[in-house]
């Protein structure tokens, strides 16, 4: 799964880029989205193109996304994106659901997947502060989500995944100051189930954000109650930077000019400041970490 934030679309445009209308986010998460359908084949793997929090101002940069996806569906008959996330838990929840079930039906023509919020995730990430949030938002409650349920399984050919609310905070902290509750989404599992009585004891697909630092245990125990996706960005972020760090520090002798090193003072450093190594250090450092996330999750082989 390759996810894009609307800072992070900003980014790929490059930084200077006017974004008064979400211009840069837009052009540049398409642009992303774009290499990514090129490059994938070569890979041979199935690829989820996801989009992060967007709250009820950022709509239309997931209206610029949402067109390009016609666009794309209209010539090839799969979307740009395959999900974006609608994060409109500071509205209530009567507002925050009728929103997500006009985009719903939107993405449903497209065959998108919506992501939706319930409650807050604590924390700082892309622009987006919770760190003074009351704590009581960070614990979503089984009737909201049984509400969500009814009012977006209404739209035909609607797919969705409910990001609850269990303690989740962005970003990675010492041990104790997050308070996991993962047994809400249990809870919730069981009052839809109970209120439908069809015989699926799992009825809504949930989402963990802020996975980073979690212990294998939580994550084990939200998968049981239905979690089928996991966030661990600050985690991929420190391991990239980590993979980085390492090579600046194997190498440092031969990274302090253009010419001279520990082997000749005449000799060129081109090849260890070359960009292009300590960032692929920093991806093979990142992908290591995908790898154990996979095996914490269950999900090695499981699309083989």
């Amino acid at each position: 799964m390759v996810t894009f934030s609307k800072g992070g679309g900003q980014f790929i445009a490059g930084k200077s880029v006017n974004n008064d209308a979400d211009q840069a986010s837009i052009a540049g998460a398409i642009a992303g989205a774009k290499h990514v359908h090129e490059v994938a084949a070569l890979y041979n793997v199935p690829v989820v193109l996801h989009t992060d929090h967007c709250q009820k101002a950022w709509l239309p940069w997931i209206d610029g996304l949402l067109a390009a996806s016609e666009e794309h569906f209209e010539k090839t008959g799969e979307p740009l994106f395959s999900s974006h996330m609608l994060d409109l838990s500071e509205e209530p929840l009567e507002e925050n659901i009728s929103i997500c079930k006009e985009y719903l039906e939107k993405f449903a023509k497209v065959n998108i997947l919506l992501e939706f919020e319930l409650g807050v995730t604590g924390g700082e990430e892309d622009g987006v502060d919770n760190t003074d949030v009351d704590s009581s938002r960070l614990y979503t409650q089984p009737e909201e989500v049984w509400y969500s349920y009814q009012q977006l399984n209404e739209v035909p050919n609607g797919m969705f995944t409910c990001a609850a609310s269990f303690g989740n905070v962005h970003g990675v902290y010492a041990p104790g100051n997050v308070d996991l509750q993962p047994v809400i989404l249990h809870n919730s599992q069981k009052y839809i189930a109970e209120k439908l009585d069809d015989g699926n004891d799992k009825p809504m697909r949930f989402v963990f954000h802020g996975g980073s630092g979690s212990s294998v245990k939580d994550i084990r125990y939200a998968i049981e109650a239905g979690v089928v996706k996991m966030n661990i960005d600050t985690d991929t972020q420190w391991a990239f930077w980590d993979g980085i760090r390492a090579y600046e520090a194997e190498h440092h002798d031969y990274l302090q000019g253009q010419i001279g090193n520990p082997d000749s003072p005449d000799k060129p450093n081109k090849k260890y400041y070359d960009p292009r190594m300590s960032l692929r250090a920093g991806e093979e450092a990142m992908a290591a970490r995908l790898i154990q996330a996979a095996e914490d999750l269950n999900c090695v082989n499981v699309l083989n």
